[in-house]
């Protein structure tokens, strides 16, 4: 066998993959993945139908289909007062996820630290740790997950290269809030740290609360790559469409890695997409659609001996379960698999230590008929 030393020695199969696998063995309600159990918009359906019939089947141009990048740039500029240029500041990508790995490979080198916020999405540390950047994590606690940032200043460094930002955050389902933003100005002010936000679960923001883009703030949208998809809105989470906004210098760094990770995206998905981008109304409505499953699935969940924690977007809705018993959160999310038939992800696998505070992710992102079994046999753990 010929030696190989891994860049990534420490990683496994993803949670993700893991639970959506037992589920399936096991025919339990799969609450785990984040993705729905509906179907997209039969509208988007037909477009992406016709976009193939009129021949749109060839290679995209590398950063995306322009009319795709133009929709984008106006619903920015509608949403956040920011404008973005469709020809040198937009790339198109294959999902957020690939979006994510090409901002910090393009940028980060050997020895640059990156700030993440744990628990935090499992593909951040390990593209960090592939450019040759060193991880800076900081834990944040339930219920609130409120990020300290007297803590975050005590990171800073003269190697800190980048802060990465999510939210809505998955999997905590919190959000930014202004003094958030205040405090991060002032971090990064006459500071060369970038920021990456992500920023997939944009639409799904409750309770009237405002989204606190990067792209509102001038001071910090010049120095953020920002990152969208399409999958999550619009539940088509197999189509993999995202896309990345960044300043013009820093999305000429974006496409070198861009053309050779994958060059282009579906060619057809986007044509559509631009289409379906034109009435307002198809993310508009967005918030309360899924606000409304929130709630239901909230409602239901009153009735059962978890603690339900705040839900301020996202799908997702983190649960507390020191009620029900003490075990570690890995071996309780498989006892629940096992003996309740409903998946979910522990919390502590989106920590680098494991750290385990008794709480569990569900997606709300379902039928009703699915969120009535799942919390049917919730109440009954």
């Amino acid at each position: 066998m010929i030696p190989v030393i891994s860049k990534l020695p420490q990683a496994g199969t993803t949670i993700f993959t893991v639970m959506s696998a037992l589920a399936n063995e096991l025919g339990a309600i799969n609450l785990s993945q984040g993705f729905p159990d509906y179907d997209t918009s039969p509208e988007l359906i037909e477009l992406v139908n016709q976009a193939m019939k009129n021949g749109h089947n060839q290679y995209a141009p590398m950063a995306g289909v322009m009319a795709l990048r133009e929709e984008i740039s106006r619903k920015t500029e509608k949403l956040y007062g920011a404008v973005y240029d469709p020809d040198t500041e937009i790339t198109i990508t294959a999902g957020g996820t690939q979006a994510i790995y090409t901002a910090i490979t393009a940028v980060i080198n050997p020895n640059d630290e990156v700030i993440i916020f744990e628990p935090a999405f499992d593909c951040y540390a390990p593209a960090i740790k592939i450019a040759g950047g060193v991880v800076k994590s900081l834990e944040l606690e339930p219920p609130d997950y409120r990020i300290r940032w007297d803590m975050v200043k005590r990171l800073i460094n003269n190697r800190t290269k980048m802060i990465i930002l999510n939210s809505p955050h998955n999997p905590t389902a919190t959000i930014l809030h202004q003094e958030d933003i205040k405090e991060l100005c002032a971090i990064v002010k006459n500071q060369d740290i970038l920021i990456l936000s992500d920023e997939v679960y944009e639409h799904l923001i409750y309770d009237g609360a405002t989204h606190h883009s990067m792209a509102r703030y001038p001071e910090l949208a010049k120095r953020s790559f920002i990152v969208a998809s399409f999958g999550k809105p619009f539940h088509a989470t197999g189509w993999k469409v995202g896309y990345c906004m960044a300043p013009a210098f820093l999305m000429q760094e974006f496409r070198k890695v861009h053309q050779f990770l994958v060059f282009s995206v579906n060619t057809p998905i986007q044509v559509a997409i631009a289409e379906y981008l034109k009435n307002e109304d198809h993310y508009l409505g967005l918030a309360s659609f899924f606000q409304e499953k929130r709630d239901y699935f909230r409602e239901g969940l009153q009735n059962s001996r978890f603690e339900i924690l705040p839900c301020s977007g996202s799908y997702f809705q983190l649960v507390r379960y020191s009620n029900i018993t003490d075990e570690k959160d890995a071996d309780f999310v498989i006892r629940l698999i096992k003996e309740a038939g409903v998946a979910a992800i522990p919390v502590s696998a989106f920590y680098n230590k494991g750290t385990d505070h008794h709480v569990l992710r569900f997606c709300f992102a379902k039928r009703q008929e699915t969120l009535d079994k799942a919390v049917d046999r919730l109440i009954k753990v």
